[in-house]
């Protein structure tokens, strides 16, 4: 769950003074969202940027991405200090990005450095198709972080033969043999993380978390046999580390210094060691520490330590997520992928929005959830708008716009949680022009104006209230297990789904309105109820090959939410499936029905994971979420054909350069940017190649 957070003392008296001002920021912040629905200073191939009236958020577009840039405003509001943090944090978590190329599967590192060789070093023709088509294909592995799509998780099929490969690779002398170099062009491996079901997922998926011997039923019986010394405090076990088989027999290759990938984390260490000495405070400063401690000793319980501490930081400019977080790349649901997004905060929003955060205990109070479900007392969340400064690993280059961390259910109950959007990075999505497919698949023209006027509010609201109130709610019954051996492959896209139903839930409600953050809140509620619906039961599916099932987490939770709240509503006419002209669409009809029925629905997403109800979710997802209506997805595809923007969009880096005196010491940072995604892609291959080829 991706996010973090500030409370500040903003009443809701001012808030309704600044009301003109919020309005004004979310018209223009729009949404595209990731949660959990997802990268620096080289100082080469960049140019300075000065005036965001000149600049360009678009780099290129290839196959099915469009590469865009960011800004960091407010940079230069910043101490030296403070960028020397910023500095810092960013160097450390580039130090890693070679660990997220190695865990999405074992050949990557391997593959990326001859296609990168040849791509550097080819001297013969650059204007054939099998040469473009070479280009793309290494595109697409940079922005996938490996040779599997980010979003499908299907291998990426070349366009280009294989003996067209081995003539590149003989003229610029590169060598990729073996099963690294079948690979490209074979049918193993064909999906990085395999969720199909009836069907043993850790062994079928290429994901590098576990040995190619390894059973999910060696999964869940090794893990079973573990406990945590404090039962009301479980330990995330297997968290960061590699379950093999060596010689039939079960262990843990744990992510350390000295341990596995161990010498990218020795510059991930000494890098977090220098932004300890400029930390803001003693408690930013402690953190840290405790964070390197962590990675000196893979210690589950000093993570845990570590959480905590870093929860309870609140104070000061500066903040960070760093090291291996989100589980939606583990079928199994126990190990993280390493993951880095350094964040400044944007105070005079954090300001406004922290409303929600000050709010939590009224709406987990008048939540339809089980009385028994709900907690008693909301602790400790706060929200913060960031700018991004950074991202590496699973946030780069396709990254979310908000978290909520940490995921541990038991530090969320006792401590709280942070929860961030980021702001900047909204920001260039929204700058980087539309596609005009609203028009297309919207019903009529009242859902057009709608949308227009309210969809960008709805969006952000949205987002919103589904990291702050949403992943903070509700609460497991005694006894119960962590999701991920209740509900075991589900429990992600279920936890995303309950999150986006107490979003959508409170979305229709004149609360909002209430707290001076919207004008009109049944006009904001049905333009987010119309584009849910939307998104959910159409247009999403334009990223899909037509006869594929839907996989990812994000995409299937809007799915099954979205197909349960149609059926359960036909008797009632609540959404109607509209054939006009040969084409589908969706009209919502009684949205008070509707509102009631993502309420019943949030109540029973809650009773499944307070109780570990693994039929309830296996019948809910797989029922609703999975299967796509073929027709209707070849209908989508053959009207999105018109528009020739890319569906994925993802981010080069800012570049930070720091400028030092004749003694080594730094006297500035400058903010650059780069020219081309491969640019940077050739860079951080080049300056943060810290790991071996096989690990």
């Amino acid at each position: 769950m991706l996010l973090n957070v500030y409370i500040c003392e903003t009443t809701i008296k001012y808030l309704a003074m600044k009301l003109k001002f919020i309005l004004v920021f979310f018209i223009t912040a729009g949404i595209m969202f990731s949660c959990g629905d997802d990268k620096k200073a080289d100082g080469t191939d960049a140019n300075k940027v000065t005036k965001n009236e000149a600049f360009s958020f678009n780099v290129e577009q290839f196959a099915d991405i469009k590469i865009l840039r960011y800004q960091i405003p407010g940079w230069e509001n910043l101490s030296l200090k403070e960028q020397k943090l910023v500095y810092y944090l960013t160097q450390a978590g580039l130090s890693g990005r070679d660990i997220m190329w190695d865990q999405n599967y074992r050949h990557n590192l391997k593959i990326r450095n001859a296609l990168e060789n040849v791509y550097a070093n080819y001297g013969g023709d650059k204007t054939s198709n099998d040469w473009k088509a070479f280009e793309t294909y290494l595109k697409r592995v940079w922005f996938s972080n490996g040779i599997h799509h980010h979003y499908s998780n299907d291998k990426l099929k070349p366009e280009f033969s294989s003996d067209y490969l081995k003539g590149l690779l003989t003229d610029t002398n590169t060598k990729l043999e073996g099963e690294a170099f079948d690979v490209i062009f074979n049918d193993k491996d064909a999906k990085k993380v395999n969720l199909t079901k009836d069907v043993d997922n850790v062994l079928l998926s290429a994901v590098n978390f576990y040995g190619p011997n390894v059973t999910t039923a060696d999964v869940e019986s090794f893990y079973k046999a573990k406990t945590s010394p404090n039962p009301e405090q479980p330990l995330s076990f297997g968290l960061n580390s590699q379950l093999v088989k060596e010689n039939g027999v079960l262990k843990e290759r744990v992510y350390k210094s000295g341990g596995l990938y161990g010498s990218a984390i020795d510059e991930i260490i000494k890098w977090l060691e220098l932004a300890q000495g400029v930390a803001e405070n003693k408690a930013q400063g402690d953190a840290i520490g405790i964070l390197i401690n962590y990675y000196k000793t893979g210690d589950l319980q000093t993570w845990d330590d570590y959480n905590v501490a870093w929860t309870a930081a609140t104070d000061g400019n500066i903040d960070y997520i760093n090291s291996f977080i989100e589980v939606y790349n583990d079928p199994a649901g126990y190990r993280g992928s390493y993951e880095t997004i350094v964040q400044i905060k944007d105070f005079d929003m954090s300001q406004k929005m922290a409303v929600l955060s000050e709010n939590a205990q009224w709406f987990e109070d008048n939540s339809p959830l089980m009385d028994e479900h709900k907690k008693d007392t909301v602790v400790g969340v706060t929200y913060k708008v960031v700018t991004v400064a950074g991202e590496a690993g699973d946030a780069s280059p396709s990254t979310p716009i908000g978290v909520n961390l940490p995921n541990a259910n038991w530090i969320r109950k006792e401590v709280g949680s942070k929860s961030v959007s980021l702001g900047n990075i909204i920001n260039a999505y929204n700058n980087a022009g539309s596609t005009g497919r609203l028009k297309e698949f919207v019903h009529d023209d009242e859902e057009y104006e709608l949308e227009k006027k309210y969809g960008q509010l709805g969006d952000k609201l949205h987002t919103a209230l589904h990291e702050v109130i949403g992943h903070a709610s509700g609460q497991l019954n005694p006894g119960v297990g962590e999701t991920k051996e209740t509900l075991k492959k589900y429990a992600s896209t279920l936890e995303e789904g309950r999150a986006d139903l107490v979003g959508l839930y409170y979305l229709y409600n004149p609360k909002l309105q209430e707290l001076g953050l919207v004008d009109d809140w049944k006009a904001v509620g049905k333009a987010a109820y119309d584009g849910y619906i939307r998104n959910g039961l159409m247009t999403q599916l334009i990223r899909l090959k037509l006869g594929d099932d839907v996989e990812e987490a994000h995409m299937v939770n809007r799915q099954w939410v979205s197909a349960w709240a149609f059926e359960k509503g036909k008797a009632d006419n609540v959404i109607e499936k509209v054939t006009r002209d040969g084409k589908t669409y969706f009209n919502i009809n009684d949205y008070e029905k509707l509102h009631e029925l993502f309420g019943q629905l949030l109540r029973e997403t809650q009773r499944i994971k307070s109780e570990g109800d693994y039929e309830a979710v296996e019948a809910l997802v797989e029922g609703y979420g999975v299967k796509v209506d073929q027709a209707i997805h070849a209908e989508v595809l053959e009207r999105n054909k018109q528009f020739t923007s890319a569906p994925y969009s993802g981010f080069v880096n800012p570049v930070l350069v720091a400028e030092t005196d004749d003694n080594g010491e730094i006297t500035a940072i400058k903010v650059t940017q780069p020219d081309t995604f491969d640019g940077q892609m050739l860079n951080y291959s080049k300056i943060y190649g810290f790991l071996p080829e096989e690990n």
